[in-house]
């Protein structure tokens, strides 16, 4: 389980991030803090406090609720690997659906067949060690596609598709930018 305080360490850096990254991935790409573009992937870098990421937005999304697909209005989408030195962290995947998740649920992740989970807390889901981050990592520089299964707080079932091209190589750029 995440210790609280590694909750409170990420809620504060997803909180920065979500103001760095306000607005749609369109808008992320005109931000004066992205410093790569790496094929579908995005680095981006703070300097106060010092904070990079890797970020990418869903090359496809389905909802459903009860079975069939619907509709539905979702803030920002977004697969990311978050490095802050100061805090410790060096490479915290992390994932938002764009909208509260079902309390007490998890976001599965599926890599060519690996299949992970991410404990969620408000908007916002990640893995619950530095262990499970780095398998992630590892699965995601080899792989083609992240899928990540989500269920809202109104009970839709989301899934989204990433894609992991250009991945490696702007999670090194970030790790780099970062050390």
């Amino acid at each position: 389980m995440v210790s609280r305080m590694s909750r409170a360490v990420f809620g504060t850096a997803f909180s920065l991030m979500a103001i760095a990254m306000a607005g749609s991935a369109t808008a992320q790409a005109e931000s004066t803090n992205q410093v790569a573009a790496k094929t579908a992937w995005s680095v981006f870098v703070d300097e106060t406090p010092k904070e990079c990421w890797a970020v990418s937005a869903p090359t496809k999304t389905v909802n459903t609720r009860g079975g069939r697909a619907v509709a539905v209005r979702r803030g920002d989408i977004l697969f990311m690997t978050f490095f802050r030195p100061d805090a410790g962290v060096r490479g915290q995947v992390a994932f938002t659906g764009g909208y509260p998740f079902a309390p007490g649920s998890t976001v599965d992740l599926e890599i060519n067949g690996s299949d992970f989970e991410l404990f969620t807390e408000g908007e916002w889901a990640w893995p619950a060690s530095a262990d499970d981050d780095a398998k992630m990592i590892a699965a995601m520089k080899r792989g083609a596609d992240a899928v990540l299964t989500a269920r809202s707080a109104r009970g839709t079932q989301t899934q989204d598709t990433f894609s992991l091209l250009g991945y490696t190589a702007a999670m090194e750029e970030a790790q780099k930018r970062c050390q």
